[in-house]
């Protein structure tokens, strides 16, 4: 299986100097802001909206923050299965691993809000903005769950199987890499073709379009993907938590696309003072 024959030669430490060692997983969190970052920039100034590199800068910088925070808090609030609850300080133990993306949006939101009050600008817009890029990071973060044989699916003989390390001897489905075609590669051209239609698409299109297809790309993966083993599957052993907490980003998505276009508000940048 040429696939898993990939993985074993895998490391998930890309630079090792001495005692210092940066992983791939710390490197595709970086990487996914800066091309993010990117993004925002170009789609802005395609839409005519002038916005400055500092205050990209200083925007990235909120959901960069806001990222780790909320989704270290959604991962212990919604996979932690009460073991923070006896050790609260294994809540910053992030070398440890466990991060949620439902968390990592909330916390992008509000930390993205707070720098756009700073700098005066729209709040809707930018989040717009912003999804359009965050799949790249997607991409990138599934990519890195993949080196670091973490978040495997299913047993399956399907020629691309792979014997994760921590999954026992048996060939799995690559779930990672599954999310990363999908949650980044498709969302993305997705987001990215929707945005060079002119004039833009209504203010909070491409938001809901991200959480409504994220959704549903998650919800499907989540059946060839092994559960968290502290959770299990839930609601008598046919859902999984990730399904849980996908379903209301369908559904808030596709509520959000339908008001963005009868409200038909165009996107807006620098807010008047």
């Amino acid at each position: 299986m040429w696939l898993n024959d990939l993985y074993q030669s895998l490391d998930p430490i890309a630079i090792s100097i001495g005692p210092l060692a940066i992983r791939w997983y710390g490197l595709a969190y970086l990487c996914g802001f800066v091309l993010a970052g990117i993004v925002i920039y170009r789609v802005a100034r395609r839409w005519e909206l002038n916005l400055s590199v500092d205050d990209v800068l200083s925007v990235m910088i909120g959901i960069a923050f806001g990222v780790i925070i909320g989704g270290r808090l959604g991962y212990v609030l919604f996979y932690g299965a009460g073991y923070y609850l006896e050790n609260p300080l294994a809540i910053l133990a992030l070398n440890e691993g466990g991060m949620s993306f439902h968390g990592g949006l909330i916390g992008a939101i509000v930390g993205g809000a707070i720098a756009c009050k700073t700098i005066g600008f729209s709040i809707l817009t930018m989040a717009d903005l912003a999804v359009i890029g965050a799949p790249l990071g997607l991409f990138l973060g599934r990519l890195a769950n993949f080196v670091n044989g973490e978040l495997w699916g299913k047993p399956t003989d399907l020629p691309w199987g792979v014997m994760f390390e921590s999954g026992g001897e048996v060939y799995r489905h690559p779930s990672q890499l599954y999310e990363a075609l999908l949650e980044g590669l498709v969302l993305f051209v997705i987001l990215w073709a929707l945005s060079r239609k002119r004039p833009p698409q209504p203010k909070g299109t491409f938001l809901g379009a991200f959480l409504a297809f994220y959704g549903i790309f998650r919800f499907v993966i989540e059946f060839v993907r092994v559960p968290d083993s502290q959770l299990g599957y839930l609601m008598g052993g046919v859902i999984t938590m990730g399904q849980i907490l996908s379903l209301p980003l369908i559904i808030v998505g596709i509520v959000i696309v339908i008001v963005a276009h009868q409200q038909n508000r165009p996107q807006q940048g620098y807010l008047a003072t």
